[in-house]
């Protein structure tokens, strides 16, 4: 097996994984009890999965065309950057309209924060 060859495995392994941290993810959104734990599950894992596979694409195009895309590394940072922010954003305005809590937590760390600035 030549160095392209494992470079290829690599990139394929990444998209394996990718595709197992997404099932996961579609399980986490389906079981969580709440719109925060579904809005973690689908913000931070799926962004895991969608990095993992774009970065195990632009290998497999670089080792096997010696292909350089740059769509694929603007894909990457522009999920990188949004899909957290976006979740955050979604999150907080779910709080700031009194979605309620699941039964199962514990603590509410942010209500002392907000009720102290007004």
């Amino acid at each position: 097996m030549n160095i392209s060859g494992i470079v290829e495995f690599a990139a394929v392994l990444l998209i394996l994984i990718s595709s197992v941290i997404s099932v996961i993810s579609a399980f986490g959104i389906i079981r969580f009890p709440d719109v925060y734990t579904r809005i973690h599950a689908a913000t931070k894992s799926t962004t895991l999965a969608v990095l993992l596979t774009l970065t195990g694409s632009f290998i497999y195009f670089w080792s096997s065309e010696s292909f350089i895309s740059v769509r694929l590394i603007l894909g990457i940072v522009f999920v990188f950057l949004t899909a957290p922010v976006a979740g955050h954003l979604i999150i907080r305005a779910a709080y700031r309209s009194k979605v309620k809590l699941a039964e199962s937590s514990i603590e509410d760390e942010l209500k002392a924060v907000l009720h102290k600035k007004e």
